[in-house]
């Protein structure tokens, strides 16, 4: 996959559909803090459960499952899936939620940055994995959240690729609310839930 540098991470290129880009970022005082700060903003990343109680209560809740059960007491796994629940009708596919996969989880450090970052792909339910993707993005949609730290500044990322409406090869229903889940996020719902989202993950404690 052709990809583009973003510190020790590689974003891949938008080669379909529309492409998001987003960030916010806080000085600390001091590089204690901001060690602190890039700490605890890499930890939440991991623990998609709290990703709706830090983004606010208009955001959607995000579940983690892995091949044996739904909501293992534990960090986020490569391999890992969440399953996404947005406001507003679900997809039968996903048995009313929107699912996407853990395919990469990154580190990189020296000292004087550091970075930090979760890569997620649009999925299958794994309890009906015969239906295809149940998502409203085709397969090869990603989404790739990041933290990085340079001295006193701490910025989170995200970065959206490849976001085409899932519309192939799905029922009726599913056809109808994927268009229309997906217009919205075309037309900057979905940068408001992710903005949400990354300002979230760099507030101090809960």
């Amino acid at each position: 996959m052709n990809k583009i540098a973003q510190q020790g991470l590689q974003i891949p290129l938008n080669k379909i559909g529309k492409a998001v880009d987003l960030e916010h970022t806080v000085i600390s005082p001091n590089e204690e803090e901001a060690i602190k700060t890039f700490m605890r903003a890499s930890k939440r990343l991991l623990n998609p459960p709290v990703w709706k109680e830090i983004s606010g209560m208009f955001s959607a809740s995000f579940h983690l499952t892995d091949s044996g059960k739904a909501n293992p007491h534990r960090l986020a796994m490569v391999g890992d899936y969440l399953s996404i629940n947005f406001p507003g009708p679900g997809n039968s596919a996903g048995e009313g939620y929107d699912w996407v996969q853990v395919a990469n989880i990154i580190e990189h450090s020296d000292p004087a940055i550091g970075e930090f970052a979760i890569e997620l792909h649009a999925s299958i339910n794994p309890g009906k994995p015969y239906e295809g993707i149940a998502h409203f993005f085709m397969e090869g949609a990603t989404s790739i959240f990041v933290v990085r730290r340079k001295g006193y500044a701490v910025t989170a990322f995200y970065h959206g690729r490849n976001e085409v409406p899932n519309t192939n090869n799905v029922s009726l229903g599913d056809k109808l609310r994927n268009t229309i889940v997906a217009a919205g996020a075309r037309a900057g719902i979905s940068e408001l839930q992710w903005t949400a989202l990354i300002k979230g993950l760099l507030e101090k404690e809960l």
